[in-house]
């Protein structure tokens, strides 16, 4: 399958990329910095492109089967524009050369429920914290992108993790509809979640949540990288 990645310089799209070529799939890795991507194949095409840039996502959507967005920014209490102004600009491309299958991340922040089962602390004090004031604009945009994926009429699915860390690779996590009951995912469950949805129609049209059961961070350790890492796509 050809598959175009955006923000495939970021930790997520990394791995997107990375386990695509293990399946045999053709990438395009779409990146702000393709100089700064570390990964080499013959079936990968590093492209550089700006989701700001219509004509650059047009190029990059052009012939493709399928598009996996992984696009991530770090938190600003400036208003942020890039989940939903980069997948406007993807949507259209997407119309336009008709490519159907799009999946994106979001977050678990995004939706009604924030139960994670990590106690008080976490779900009442820390959460919230990070959701109101430094992660505001981040999650009002993925909102606003989730929204205009709903309405695009493409075969869409949006995958919310929770707390994205590393594991060495991929462990038995766990997916639901709209959401789970957990308080961290690994990029790399993240990034298998993604592919899997290529290849089954089970959530063509839905929301959903992604979590690993196998390990977890340090909470402390997570909330101040988390905070403050940066995220080139």
């Amino acid at each position: 399958m050809n598959i175009v990645v955006f923000g495939a310089n970021g930790p997520t799209g990394q791995h997107v990329a990375k386990q695509a070529l293990a399946e045999g799939h053709a990438v395009t890795a779409v990146t702000r910095h393709p100089r700064m991507f570390p990964l080499r194949h013959e079936r990968l095409t590093v492209q550089y492109g700006d989701v700001f840039d219509p004509a650059a996502v047009e190029q990059a959507v052009a012939g493709q089967d399928a598009v996996l967005s992984s696009l991530g920014v770090p938190f600003s209490r400036k208003p942020i524009a890039v989940y939903s102004q980069g997948m406007a600009n993807i949507v259209q491309a997407m119309r336009d050369h008709g490519v159907r299958r799009l999946v994106c991340v979001s977050s678990s922040a995004t939706g009604a429920n924030h139960e994670t089962g990590g106690g008080f602390l976490f779900d009442r004090v820390l959460q919230p914290i990070i959701i109101s004031t430094i992660g505001q604009t981040t999650y009002a945009d993925m909102r606003r992108m989730e929204a205009l994926v709903k309405n695009s009429g493409l075969d869409w699915t949006i995958v919310r993790p929770s707390g994205l860390f590393e594991t060495p690779g991929v462990t038995r996590y766990q997916i639901a509809e709209e959401h789970i009951r957990r308080q961290f995912t690994s990029r790399a469950d993240l990034a298998d979640c993604m592919l899997r949805q290529l290849t089954d129609d089970r959530y063509v049209r839905k929301v959903v949540a992604v979590a690993t059961f196998a390990a977890q961070p340090n909470v402390l350790k997570f909330m101040l990288g988390e905070s403050f890492q940066s995220r080139p796509n």
